[in-house]
């Protein structure tokens, strides 16, 4: 385990590669709510983000209260990474069409409009993984 992103070629890449993800979040009650999404990763600002709709349990997780810490988890075969950090809600209309357009291009479609979307925005601090096949 590390502090921060982890700048290594092989991390990087498998953040590059078409993989679906899992987020993880905290119900109010602090049992884990783990739902399939996907996820970019901006390695110069240390962010991942999601698009998802303001009405979304995850939303709710992680507005109440805010702060919270949430993990991101993507696995392959024998290779597999994750990313913690702080999350936040954003709903302005350029960082939603920023993160809709990191979605294009990783996932290779880009979403139809969605008034509802929002970005969940995750400041990383912590990476792990296993991304060199042994």
């Amino acid at each position: 385990m590390t502090a921060g992103l982890r700048r290594d070629p092989e991390f990087l890449a498998f953040w590059q590669e078409r993989h679906l993800c899992t987020l993880t979040t905290l119900r109010p009650d602090g049992t884990p709510h783990v739902v399939a999404v996907g996820v970019t990763l901006d390695v110069e600002g240390g962010t991942a983000r999601i698009i998802t709709r303001k009405s979304s349990v995850k939303v709710a997780n992680i507005s109440a209260p805010p702060g919270a810490r949430v993990a991101v988890c993507q696995v392959h075969g024998g290779r597999w990474a994750t990313l913690e950090g702080i999350a936040e809600v954003r709903t302005e209309a350029d960082l939603v069409a920023e993160a809709v357009a990191r979605y294009a291009e990783r996932y290779g479609r880009t979403p139809g409009p969605d008034p509802e979307r929002v970005v969940i925005e995750i400041s990383i601090d912590r990476s792990m993984g296993q991304t060199r096949l042994q």
